[in-house]
């Protein structure tokens, strides 16, 4: 692979894999609109490794405190804040496992990566997302989650599975729609993608041991570093601007991709 088609898989996994517009729809679309070749699952490993990099460091202190807790859980202990927001992060993260897994295992995966699929759940989902910020109250914050509000969002999560919805957007509705802030739903959604994007990249990375191609390390060391970069600037950007902006303006693009994506997919 070229050094030019690495750098635009890096910064378009990179941006999008926390903005609510659909990382997995947008890298899908990169082969398909330009007839640049699929970039494989090595290089899908690697991009993902790169943003939960980011990921990580961006919300370090939340990670150190989970870190600490999945210890205690380990002993079987719930007495700190750490191990209930591991508990939590674990309850969230097992339904999108278990449908990943029936996915994978069925072939449905493979027959929902179409543009008109890809077109339909981004304008739906973006509707969605509009609504719930919108209408969604601010009542709660990120250090009230509670295991069932943790296993809304995880139930959620699992329908970002389906191409052109977004795993943070979707979350990131979720919690919207559950009473949390537009940073702290954000900042939920974000800690969520942790054990998720872990748990998508050990899936890939079987698949890559299985098939044997372990690729070149200088791609994989490149699109590593790129794609973290890119995650880091994109989550850092849009922490700040909930602040004061809401989701519309992804809303509006995720409508504009869509429509274009439909009439490209029934022309």
């Amino acid at each position: 692979m070229t050094t030019l088609h690495l750098l635009i898989i890096a910064i378009v996994q990179g941006i999008t894999e926390f903005l609510p517009v659909s990382s997995s729809g947008h890298l899908i679309l990169l082969p398909l609109l330009t007839g640049m070749p699929d970039q494989g699952q090595v290089i899908d490993v690697a991009a993902h490794v790169g943003t939960l990099c980011a990921v990580m460091l961006y919300f370090r202190s939340d990670v150190k405190l989970a870190l600490g807790g999945t210890l205690r859980l380990l002993r079987g202990k719930i007495d700190t804040q750490g191990a209930f927001l591991a508990l939590c992060l674990i309850i969230a993260t097992i339904p999108v496992i278990i449908v990943g897994l029936i996915l994978k295992v069925t072939g449905l995966s493979d027959a929902m990566r179409g543009l008109a699929v890809i077109g339909w759940a981004m304008i739906i989902f973006g509707i969605v997302l509009y609504w719930a910020d919108q209408k969604g109250v601010e009542e709660k914050t990120a250090t009230s989650w509670s295991l069932k509000d943790a296993l809304k969002m995880g139930l959620w999560q699992a329908v970002a599975l389906i191409p052109g919805t977004s795993r943070s957007g979707i979350t990131i509705t979720a919690g919207r729609m559950l009473g949390y802030t537009r940073t702290d739903a954000a900042r939920l959604a974000m800690l969520m993608s942790i054990p998720t994007i872990i748990a998508s990249a050990a899936l890939l990375s079987l698949d890559v041991v299985g098939s044997g191609n372990i690729g070149a390390w200088r791609d994989i060391g490149l699109v590593v570093v790129l794609s973290f970069a890119a995650a880091l600037f994109a989550l850092t950007l849009m922490m700040r601007l909930l602040r004061t902006v809401s989701f519309t303006p992804y809303v509006i693009y995720r409508i504009a991709v869509g429509v274009v994506l439909l009439w490209i997919a029934y022309t």
